[in-house]
């Protein structure tokens, strides 16, 4: 951890942004400081190693009851109020998948909340491989899964030390990625993915439950990652898009977090915000130029595991969020 990555963004942001805040609003340059604690992305590095060490969390799987169980233990410790949603799901093959959404609550005393979330199952098949000979090879998963949920255990674990006006949700939907495997691409199906954000969008873990927004964390460990708009964000919640990505401007990650937009993608946001009826946003990486995958070239391969994982990716995505969090009013 970087003790002087305050001292630093401010000095770029007093040499690149001095002339222009003159023509902000009193509000607005306010928002345009640093605020929050210092994320710490080693911290968040041995969140995502230690569910890497179950192995593959895949549904139905030992390691995936053991990873749920340590992820309980892990937002419990830091005082969260914890509320598994269990569900017994059916995959696009007619596989019965136990599934358990994990609820995590900061002061659930508060109304007025926000909502971070990410999903925490394994790939069953590595369908985007290179070698064809891997293709129904578990994905151990540290970027597609792991690290969403690393960020939000080290956001809880701030938050913890801290005192945030703000209820937050930490929700790790589960059975994300059984969608349809690229063999029988043929029988595409949307509605195969995402399938513990779909009930949980249907059955609120509270009744009644509202948040001011919603975000999405997919993917935010990857080498050489950068977060582009994500289409369908724009499409329900760009308010939320244009928070986040100047937050990000905020605490110097801006190169990583572009002002172009990218594609839309399938993903657990879109039933958050189509039947939870949340605004809700996707940090999702886009790789314009990669051959093996727009997602990157670990994607569904049996190389997304924790040598692919870069400390500075967690570190810009998790510091962008504390600034969300720490200006909200």
């Amino acid at each position: 951890m970087n003790k002087n990555i305050f001292a630093v963004i401010s000095l770029v942001l007093l040499v690149a942004s001095c002339g222009n805040l003159k023509k902000q609003t009193t509000d607005e340059s306010a928002s345009l400081q640093p605020v929050g604690p210092v994320f710490c992305a080693d911290s968040a590095y041995l969140y995502c190693q230690a569910q890497c060490d179950f192995g593959p969390r895949t549904m139905n799987s030992k390691a995936h009851d053991d990873c749920e169980k340590w992820i309980i233990s892990k937002f419990e410790s830091f005082g969260m109020q914890v509320t598994p949603q269990k569900a017994v799901l059916k995959g696009y093959d007619g596989t019965s998948l136990n599934s358990t959404n994990i609820i995590a609550s900061y002061r659930p005393d508060l109304t007025d909340r926000v909502l971070l979330c990410a999903h925490w199952d394994s790939r069953p098949w590595a369908d985007n491989d290179p070698d064809e000979a891997n293709w129904k090879t578990p994905v151990m998963a540290a970027n597609d899964g792991a690290s969403g949920v690393a960020v939000m255990l080290e956001i809880a674990r701030l938050l913890s030390k801290d005192t945030l006006q703000l209820g937050v949700d930490f929700i790790c939907f589960d059975a994300e990625d059984w969608g349809v495997p690229q063999w029988n691409e043929d029988n595409f199906d949307s509605e195969s993915w995402a399938l513990g954000a779909q009930y949980w969008s249907t059955n609120l873990h509270k009744k009644g439950y509202r948040a001011r927004f919603g975000i999405l964390l997919d993917m935010v460990g990857g080498q050489g990652a950068q977060f582009y708009k994500e289409a369908m964000s724009v499409q329900y919640a760009n308010h939320i898009v244009e928070k986040v990505w100047r937050a990000a401007q905020v605490v110097g990650y801006g190169s990583l977090f572009p002002s172009q937009q990218g594609t839309g993608v399938t993903d657990d946001h879109i039933s958050v915000n189509t039947k939870a009826k949340i605004p809700t946003i996707d940090i999702i990486p886009y790789y314009p130029n990669c051959e093996q995958s727009s997602f990157g070239p670990t994607w569904h391969t049996v190389n997304d595991d924790m040598e692919h994982i870069d400390k500075n990716t967690l570190q810009a995505v998790g510091q962008t969020l504390i600034q969300v969090l720490f200006s909200e009013k």
